[in-house]
């Protein structure tokens, strides 16, 4: 099982806009592709970031995906909509394997 995790740092004063933008992406995911894309939010450490992540059952199914949200203009449009929120640079992206 492969898990993906992105988190991104939200930019001063724009938490409640972030957390909307990030409820929009999971829902589009979920209603355009039926995959599940959960928000976390840290408990401990920096509060001023928020996570994405899903699961695959392994890297070419993440890689399929990945790609086929490059080629989706409608994603890419709503993605750019939300860069306000974040600080750039912040973002990071982390895959794990279950093992």
């Amino acid at each position: 099982m492969i898990r993906f995790v992105r988190t991104a740092c939200i930019a001063p004063g724009k938490f409640g806009d972030a957390l909307a933008f990030a409820k929009q992406i999971s829902e589009f995911i979920n209603k355009h592709y039926g995959v599940k894309l959960e928000i976390m939010l840290p408990v401990g450490g920096n509060p001023q970031r928020i996570a994405w992540r899903t699961e695959y059952p392994n890297l070419g199914a993440m890689d399929e995906f990945q790609s086929k949200l490059l080629l989706d203009s409608k994603f890419m449009e709503l993605s750019s909509k939300g860069a306000a929120n974040f600080v750039a640079g912040s973002m990071n992206d982390v895959i794990w394997r279950t093992v």
